[in-house]
C-alpha cells in the first residue's frame, strides 16, 4: 500500500487491543483452558491457543467446539469464557510500555483514536478501564457488532465510520496476520507488531507500512509516530 504524508490533525489511529495494546493473551488462554476443562478437554495447550490469536472469541469457540466435539450450545461457551476472562482481566492486565507512550503522545497531539477488537464489548471496556486507557481512547468497536470478524475489514471500517474518518486517513496497529489482512482490506495503513515473532514472515504482513519483526521488544513509540506522519 502506498503511504502518503499526513499531519497529526488529519490522522486517525485504530488499535487492536489484545496482543497489541495490552498483553491479554495469557488471560485469554487461561480462560479458554479453564472453560474447556469444564467439558472434559485436558489437552488445550498454548500451541493450540496461538492459532486463534487475532481471531474473535465467537469464531474461536465455534472452531474449538467442533474440533473437541463439545455438545454444549455455543452461547453457553461464549458466556462462560467471557465471564472467566473478565474475572482474570479485571484482576491484572498489562499495557505494553511503549504502546502506552504512543497512546499518550497521540492524545497530546489531539489525534482521534479507537480500539477495534475481536473481544466482546464488555471485555474491551473492562481492559480499558483497569489499565486506565479509557481516559485516552473512549471509542471502541467489538467484532460482535459487525457482520464478520478479522481478517474481514468490517470492524476497522466501523471504527473509521464512528471516528468520522476516511479509511485512507486511518493507521491501524496490529499484532496478528488476520488483523493486518483486515487493515489492508479496509484500505488503511498498518503498523504491524507481531505478538508471535515467528509470524513476522506471514504474507499478511507484507503490505504493512511498517513491520517490527521482533514484536513488542523491537517496537518504539517514536518510530511508529514518525511513520504515521511520514
Amino acid at each position: 500500500m502506498t503511504s502518503r504524508p499526513v499531519t497529526a490533525s488529519g490522522l486517525h489511529v485504530i488499535f487492536d487491543l489484545d496482543g497489541t495494546l495490552v498483553d491479554s493473551e495469557p488471560n485469554y488462554y487461561e480462560a479458554g483452558r479453564r472453560l474447556l476443562a469444564r467439558y472434559g478437554v485436558r489437552d488445550f495447550g498454548w500451541e493450540v491457543n496461538a492459532r486463534f490469536i487475532g481471531i474473535s472469541t465467537l469464531e474461536t469457540l465455534t472452531v474449538l467446539r467442533e474440533e473437541y466435539g463439545i455438545e454444549a450450545p455455543l452461547e453457553e461457551l461464549l458466556a462462560g469464557k467471557n465471564a472467566l476472562y473478565l474475572e482474570l482481566a479485571g484482576a491484572s492486565t498489562e499495557v505494553f510500555p511503549q504502546m502506552r507512550v504512543l497512546v499518550e503522545r497521540l492524545y497530546a497531539a489531539g489525534v482521534p483514536m479507537a480500539v477495534a477488537s475481536g473481544s466482546s464489548r464488555a471485555a474491551i471496556e473492562a481492559v480499558l478501564a483497569v489499565t486506565g486507557l479509557d481516559a485516552y481512547i473512549p471509542l471502541y468497536v467489538s467484532a460482535d457488532e459487525v457482520s464478520h470478524g478479522k481478517p474481514e475489514p468490517d470492524v476497522f471500517l466501523e471504527a473509521a465510520r464512528r471516528l468520522g474518518a476516511a479509511p485512507a486517513d486511518c493507521v491501524v496497529l496490529e499484532d496478528a496476520p488476520a488483523g493486518a489482512a483486515a487493515a489492508h482490506a479496509a484500505g488503511m495503513r498498518c503498523i504491524a507488531v507481531p505478538y508471535v515473532p515467528e509470524t513476522a514472515s506471514d504474507p499478511a504482513f507484507e503490505a504493512a507500512d511498517l513491520l517490527f519483526a521482533g514484536g513488542q521488544s523491537a517496537f518504539t513509540a517514536d518510530a511508529a509516530y514518525h511513520r504515521m506522519l511520514g
